[in-house]
């Protein structure tokens, strides 16, 4: 068991030294990057050999948790952690090329350090106060990174922004962990979780499964509080990159861990629900409407972080999970070849705006909807709810789209339902094979919930073909939609009026 718990550990230690090392040392640029790279490296083997060992010791018993010290370490955290530090990897090697001639490099690698250090921290906090102390510490270094361009107003006024939910959901988790420490007279984690599933949900577990709620919300960017991520955009790439693959999918583990106390409190997974929702339809449509191809993508992030809580709220951890491996390893792609990205929607911009034919819009669900009922049939299992292979495959219906036009072919539409179809049947394939993974994940799907979502995105399916289909009509809540209905515009009120701060006079709007 102490094996595994040192492993664990080693990740998050080389990267709190390469931070240590590039605060204190002389900054060579050249050497500074090398050095910063190779413990990069060296923490992405350790993490690799971390999962390895939770791997061989947990054995027959996959869901234990290994626990001494205030850590405890799951095989979920083993992957997670492994994942966080591939994607830091990547981050850290194209930040030395992005970065290259810019002023201070140095805060950049401390900064971007100890947040993959906290972030380490935190997967595998089981004290109270060690797991409070890790998050806010992302938040504290994260304002480094996003103010690196200090000359920049809307830098300024994001991080602001930021740090003022950051404060407000840091002073609602403790209070969570003070409530939790009344209730069970432990400063564990896991201790508390335990007893919630031995006694049930009393009135104070129930405080903290709400105020649990109002932490995912603040620190996740959801509605209302979603602007300052679409802000983020004024830092460098990377920046982006770290908070749109990682950072923020950091809620989606936090509510996978407290799994066993939202299975009682029924009121706030409703909640959860309920902003997840919202959040998912109203970030989607913003984000049909914008031309910069980062800003789509910011909105696309804060669409994805709705639908993340949805399947928290419906008790599908492991589909969570998945959602955040996928998501995270598609933005930091995304983002770290946003110039090709560019290239390649400018070319398709001169070509002509794609039209899509309205006989495949209507028919594509349908076809989705057999592969994936085909998949689990041919797999023998019935990993999940029908419900949800009925959301599954309205998500995964815009793949098999067809377009029209004189320069496409017959031949042309059909390699792009092959591959559309091949595309949804590999993802179905995914979903099955990772729900057969020994993770120690433990559903319990909500069949109210889950009809309720049905009908939800079976409503934004149909806004998203009519937007495609007539958008004249739709001209005149363009100009609302464009703005996101300017719930940031009262948000960014609220905030300079409780907490004034001079943020530049100079702005811009994001397009």
């Amino acid at each position: 068991m102490d094996v595994v718990i040192y492993f664990a550990l080693v990740p998050g230690a080389i990267m709190w030294l390469a931070g240590l090392l590039s605060g204190v040392l002389p900054w060579q640029h050249d050497r500074g990057w090398q050095l910063f790279k190779r413990l990069l490296s060296v923490a992405l083997v350790a993490a690799g050999i971390s999962a390895a060992a939770v791997c061989l010791h947990v054995q027959s018993l996959p869901g234990n948790f290994f626990s001494a010290f205030g850590i405890a370490v799951s095989p979920l955290q083993a992957l997670l952690a492994c994942l966080v530090q591939l994607l830091g990897w990547a981050i850290g090697h194209f930040s030395a090329r992005y970065l290259e001639g810019e002023a201070n490099q140095k805060s950049f690698v401390t900064a971007l350090s100890l947040v993959l250090a906290s972030v380490h921290v935190l997967l595998i906090a089981d004290h109270w106060l060690l797991f409070v102390a890790a998050w806010s510490a992302i938040g504290v270094c994260l304002k480094h990174l996003l103010c690196f361009y200090a000359d920049r107003p809307f830098a300024l006024l994001a991080s602001h922004k930021k740090t003022v939910a950051d404060v407000l959901a840091d002073s609602l988790l403790l209070l969570t962990a003070m409530i939790a420490y009344v209730e069970t007279g432990s400063v564990q984690i896991s201790v508390f979780l335990s007893h919630v599933s031995m006694h049930g949900l009393s009135q104070l577990s129930s405080w903290c499964a709400m105020l649990l709620v109002a932490v995912v919300i603040l620190k996740t960017a959801l509605l209302p509080v979603h602007g300052w991520l679409i802000q983020v955009m004024e830092a460098p790439t990377p920046v982006s990159a770290l908070l749109h693959a990682g950072v923020v999918n950091l809620s989606g583990y936090v509510l996978i861990r407290f799994a066993p106390l939202f299975e009682q409190a029924t009121l706030a997974r409703h909640v959860l629900l309920a902003v997840g929702l919202v959040t998912c339809l109203f970030a989607s449509l913003v984000m049909f409407t914008r031309v910069s191809i980062k800003v789509r993508l910011a909105w696309s992030t804060v669409a994805q972080m709705g639908f993340m809580i949805v399947e928290c709220a419906l008790g599908l951890y492991t589909f969570a999970a998945l959602h955040l491996i996928g998501h995270s390893i598609y933005k930091a792609y995304a983002f770290l070849s946003a110039a090709d990205i560019v290239t390649h929607t400018r070319l398709q911009q001169m070509a002509g705006k794609a039209a899509f034919a309205k006989l495949s819009m209507l028919l594509a669900p349908v076809l989705t909807m057999l592969i994936v009922f085909g998949v689990q049939a041919v797999s023998g299992t019935q990993l999940w709810p029908a419900w949800w292979s009925l959301i599954l495959a309205l998500a995964w219906a815009p793949v098999l789209w067809q377009q029209v036009g004189q320069a496409v072919t017959l031949r042309l539409q059909l390699q792009a339902l092959l591959f559309g179809s091949v595309l949804a049947m590999g993802l179905t394939a995914v979903s099955v094979v990772f729900h057969l993974l020994p993770l120690g994940i433990h559903d319990q799907p909500s069949p109210t919930g889950g009809w309720i979502s049905v009908l939800a995105m079976l409503m934004l399916y149909l806004a998203t073909t009519m937007i495609q289909q007539m958008p004249a009509r739709l001209a005149v809540l363009h100009r609302s939609v464009y703005a996101g209905f300017y719930l940031d515009e009262f948000y960014t009120r609220w905030v300079l009026r409780l907490w004034p701060v001079s943020w530049g006079k100079s702005t811009h709007a994001n397009d």
